[in-house]
């Protein structure tokens, strides 16, 4: 179990790398504005703001990722750091859901309670 936790934890912060560089390097293209329903204007004025969101969920990634290379979900370092940032991923994909878009629930929140409950499940 222990492995398959790390590869769901590894996945989510994937997932987060990769909103980062759609927050922070891809926003004013035509795909990424599709993706996120915005017009070229709103997502000219809008940049600035989605690369410090991206940023944000770099920071997700980072998180994730030293709690895996701290010795993974069932190490005394990697066990608390990953469930502080899954905890963190939940409740941003939550309040993202609840004020932005109801997706977000099943691409943000959803994964991210998936891998911690392999994480809890692998360190009892």
């Amino acid at each position: 179990m222990d492995v398959a936790a790390s590869v769901v934890v590894g996945l989510v912060a994937l997932v987060h790398v990769y909103f980062l560089v759609l927050e922070m390097f891809l926003w004013r293209t035509p795909r990424v504005r599709a993706i996120f329903g915005t017009t070229e204007e709103v997502a000219e004025s809008s940049a600035v703001l989605a690369a410090n969101q991206g940023l944000y969920n770099g920071f997700l990634a980072a998180g994730l990722v030293f709690g895996l290379v701290a010795g993974g979900p069932d190490a005394s370092v990697g066990f608390p750091v990953t469930v502080f940032f899954l905890a963190c991923v939940i409740v941003a994909g939550l309040y993202g859901a609840a004020t932005a878009n109801r997706r977000i629930l099943l691409v943000q929140a959803l994964p991210g309670a998936v891998a911690l409950g392999l994480v809890l499940f692998a360190h009892s």
